[in-house]
């Protein structure tokens, strides 16, 4: 027998939490590419934030459907990563895996590209802007699975799923940054 769900846990399942920055996340589709952005400002030092985006095999501890993040080889700005996990709306499971050509351009951009994996193309790039105090970063996906992603609910899933993620990406800059103000000085 198909169940509903009412109307507010529906919205409570849809919509995510409040988080300590206000993210902005749009995506869209053409064909059978995903193109996501994403972006937030607030207040951190660039290399918290350089750290917390740089930080690879922690990446699964704090974001949400990522099981596995860890370096495969690791050169000066440079890395190979493997990144497995899913991204799921009610009963559609998205499964993603993938190995990441990363280049590092430290404290203004980071570049990646998928080498392997279940997405034909994966293009992603994450832009910091550092002004007074404050941080924007912005993220840009192009995307192009390996397997069937419905037109309409497959966006709504990614979209959800980066918006998500790219939220813990910064509740963890903040905790960073909290734990290390909350630290004791050295006599």
């Amino acid at each position: 027998m198909l169940r509903l769900l009412p109307v507010p846990v529906l919205m409570a399942v849809l919509l995510c939490h409040a988080h300590a920055a206000e993210v902005s996340v749009h995506a869209s589709r053409q064909d059978d590419v995903l193109y996501v952005e994403a972006s937030a400002e607030f207040e951190a030092d660039v290399h918290q934030v350089w750290q917390v985006l740089t930080d690879y095999d922690r990446l699964s501890d704090f974001i949400p459907g990522m099981s596995v993040s860890r370096v495969v080889t690791r050169g000066k700005n440079v890395a190979v990563v493997e990144q497995k996990g899913e991204a799921t709306l009610l009963f559609f499971t998205f499964p993603m895996e993938v190995r990441l050509a990363v280049n590092e351009f430290p404290y203004d951009r980071i570049t990646s590209h998928a080498v392997a994996g279940n997405f034909r193309d994966m293009r992603n790039a994450y832009y910091l802007e550092a002004r007074r105090g404050r941080i924007r970063l912005s993220y840009s996906g192009r995307m192009t699975p390996d397997f069937l992603v419905p037109p309409l609910i497959g966006t709504i899933v990614f979209r959800m799923n980066v918006e998500k993620q790219f939220s813990a990406l910064i509740d963890e800059i903040l905790r960073r940054k909290q734990s290390v103000a909350q630290r004791p000085a050295a006599p």
